[in-house]
């Protein structure tokens, strides 16, 4: 019996369990102020991936996002500006300042937000944007920066699907005040659980530094609000290898995303993935489009893949302004959102995936797409 091709799979290896076994034998577990000793390693040598000045780690991606806002000074009657067709931690992190976000729609070629509909929603109340890198692209940042200086807003730039991503030469983050990541099991690197937040503002990272740990900037004494956002020492450790070994883990997604593009050419019912010109696409999800189809239609699919044991899956199949909490906040049409969440899937490309597990996935692909 065949044993399912995962769409995901940490790539987990000895480096990382000696790495824990030496916290563990530490007993160093985590650090007062919020950075252990293997935090602060961490930290530094994301800050040195990221050619960013600072990186500060967290417990999630999702409280790096919260984070970010709030030392950015969003709050209540606030709004920020965002993509619907995301994982839900992008709004959800807007929500919990009591601002409000502002869904815009997505260039249907890239899935990442399109800027001249944030230029549309500015309004008064508008003080962030928060572009987000999708599947392993990242978003126009270039362009969005200039939006946002003619208008004076911060860009807190939501970069959790984009290690090894880059955009015009340079790493997400480079246009923005602010880039949170995030390390959840499925991502191109992981810690398990876990975030960081990277920047090059020295006010921005002192805060930030101070309110992961419960406002304190010494033990005991909290000169802001704060939370415990602070990143566990064994997160840290096994972020300090997969760091390591990210590009590698990049390298064979390139190739196996260079695969599918290559087989699946011919294939018409479907609109495969680009990497525009001036992007390295770091291949977080392979996500391709039914051309003509609707969700019923690529819901067929997708089961039809998975009886064949390809773990295809559908990012995001319900875009986060439909979802019953969140239809509160809508006040623009999404057409090209709503179109596309009906359509995508997406197939297996991380680095355990075999050349010829690539080439099954294609054969089972072309099977199912000709007797659909």
């Amino acid at each position: 019996m065949r044993k399912m091709i995962q769409v995901n799979l940490p790539q987990i290896g000895k480096e990382e369990i000696q790495m824990v076994s030496k916290v563990l034998k530490s007993r160093v577990l985590t650090g007062r102020l919020g950075s252990g000793p293997m935090a602060k390693k961490f930290e530094d040598d994301f800050a040195k991936f990221a050619k960013a000045k600072h990186a500060v780690a967290v417990n999630s991606g999702t409280a790096a996002l919260h984070l970010a806002l709030w030392v950015a000074g969003i709050k209540t009657s606030d709004e920020v500006i965002v993509p619907s067709f995301t994982f839900i931690a992008s709004a959800e992190s807007i929500a919990l300042t009591g601002a409000r976000p502002v869904f815009v729609d997505i260039n249907p070629q890239t899935y990442t937000v399109d800027p001249e509909k944030i230029e549309a929603a500015i309004t008064e109340k508008t003080k962030a944007v928060m572009p987000v890198d999708l599947y392993g692209l990242s978003a126009e940042t270039d362009k969005i920066k200039e939006i946002a200086e003619k208008h004076d807003l911060i860009i807190i730039e939501d970069a959790a699907q984009a290690h090894g991503a880059f955009y015009k030469g340079k790493p997400p983050g480079t246009f923005a005040h602010m880039a949170c990541w995030s390390f959840y099991a499925s991502k191109n690197m992981t810690t398990g659980e876990g975030g960081m937040i990277t920047t090059d503002n020295d006010e921005y990272a002192e805060d930030l530094c101070a309110v992961r740990s419960h406002g304190e900037t010494e033990e005991y004494v909290s000169t802001m609000l704060g939370h415990n956002y602070r990143m566990p020492e064994i997160e840290a450790a096994i972020g300090i290898a997969q760091l390591r070994k990210l590009p590698t883990f990049i390298q064979k997604r390139r190739r196996n995303a260079e695969m599918l593009t290559e087989k699946l050419r011919e294939t018409r019912q479907l609109v495969l993935p680009t990497e525009p010109k001036g992007c390295k696409h770091s291949w977080y999800l392979y996500t391709v489009r039914v051309r003509e189809g609707n969700a019923k239609i690529r819901n067929k699919i997708v089961e039809e893949l998975r009886k064949r044991d390809v773990g295809a899956t559908v990012y995001y199949h319900t875009p986060i302004h439909l979802m019953p909490y969140y239809k509160q906040f809508m006040r623009n049409q999404l057409p090209n959102t709503e179109k596309v969440a009906g359509q995508v899937f997406s197939l297996p490309v991380h680095p355990g995936v075999t050349t010829k597990e690539v080439s099954y996935v294609v054969n089972s692909v072309k099977q199912v797409l000709k007797s659909s």
